[in-house]
């Protein structure tokens, strides 16, 4: 049975992850500040881990790693606004402290770590779908702080025997016990059901490949056990589907079909989000196996109407809910809780 450590474990995929990887009989333990814990969409009992350790990621010592067979990095500060008002905090944490916990899990002889990379690091990527051997184009202190990162774990695998593996996920999507509201297929359901209506604020041509939180569990899955003889001893990789890369619109329009009665705008006039880009995931595809993403977009918004539709009333106002993350943060600044590096407050 091996030992496994989360960060950021009581986030938005960590309880998907966590209740996947006790059914294939890991032993779980998690490391989280707990920011997010109680922002539950409704009573959802999920699994919890062995052990839970609370702690900020900035914090953690060689003592919190003994006996870990693999550690998988979820935490970080984990999108573009909260990113843009939390920059220096962003850095801290997503880099400083990352490359920390990497350098210390090698010292602790943990055997594989896996890093929750992302695909926005392409940026302004264009139509033709990225690999990853084509150039990075960051724009945001999230995407950035993920490329760098990437590039230390490459330098700290030089002198480590630590299987690493970087997975650059699609966009998050999917129903989860502690569900978020700030990505955009679940902000295009929420508001359907909620409104009868879905507004694009940009033109919808942007483009984005989105992946299930359960198939992303699949992925992080698949690299706790990875060999080195299969990708290598560090290895980044694109994680999704071929076919779930789609515009914005696209994926607004596929939810009006499974929805009625939703009034569907776009904002013609608006400025382009440079933020666009396809991905390839055949080299995944190659490595993986059976642990390929099996989840459509359309499955992931069914799955995501069948959670909130019996408690779409109490989703009205979700946008100034603890549902949008960066109102968590904010909150929690305001009420002196956290400083505006997110530490908290003595």
């Amino acid at each position: 049975m091996k030992n496994i450590l989360i960060t950021g474990n009581l986030g938005y995929i960590g309880p998907v992850l966590t209740s996947h990887l006790l059914k294939k009989d890991y032993l779980i333990s998690g490391l989280d500040t707990g920011w997010f814990e109680f922002c539950n969409v409704k009573n959802i009992i999920s699994d919890k881990p062995s052990m839970q350790i609370y702690k900020d990621i900035r914090d953690i010592t060689e003592s919190d790693l003994n006996n870990f067979d693999a550690v998988v990095h979820l935490c970080a500060v984990s999108n573009d606004p909260m990113g843009h008002e939390f920059e220096d905090a962003t850095y801290s944490i997503n880099l400083e402290a990352s490359i920390n916990l990497a350098k210390m899990c090698s010292k602790m002889n943990v055997s594989n770590f896996v890093f929750a990379s992302s695909c926005s690091v392409y940026g302004a990527g264009g139509d033709k779908p990225k690999t990853e051997l084509d150039s990075v184009n960051p724009l945001t202190a999230y995407a950035k702080s993920k490329i760098a990162f990437e590039e230390a774990l490459e330098d700290i695998s030089s002198d480590s025997e630590m299987c690493i593996t970087a997975l650059r996920f699609s966009t998050a999507c999917g129903p989860s016990p502690r569900i978020r509201l700030d990505l955009v297929l679940n902000d295009f359901v929420a508001t359907a059901l909620t409104k009868n209506s879905i507004e694009i604020l940009s033109d919808g041509s942007p483009l984005r490949p989105l992946i299930d939180v359960e198939d992303m569990s699949r992925a992080i899955e698949w690299s706790i056990d990875r060999n080195p003889k299969n990708g290598g001893k560090f290895l980044v990789v694109n994680v999704g589907r071929n076919d779930n890369n789609l515009t914005v619109l696209q994926m607004a329009e596929l939810v009006k079909e499974l929805i009625p009665n939703v009034n569907l705008s776009v904002n013609t006039n608006a400025a382009p989000d440079k933020r666009s880009y396809a991905v390839d995931f055949s080299l995944y595809e190659s490595l993986c196996g059976d642990y390929r993403a099996q989840w459509t977009i359309k499955d992931s918004a069914l799955r995501l109407i069948e959670l909130m539709q019996p408690i779409k009333d109490k989703l009205n106002n979700f946008r100034d809910s603890h549902l949008i993350r960066h109102n968590v943060l904010r909150d929690l600044k305001e009420q002196k809780v956290l400083d505006e590096n997110l530490r908290l407050n003595k």
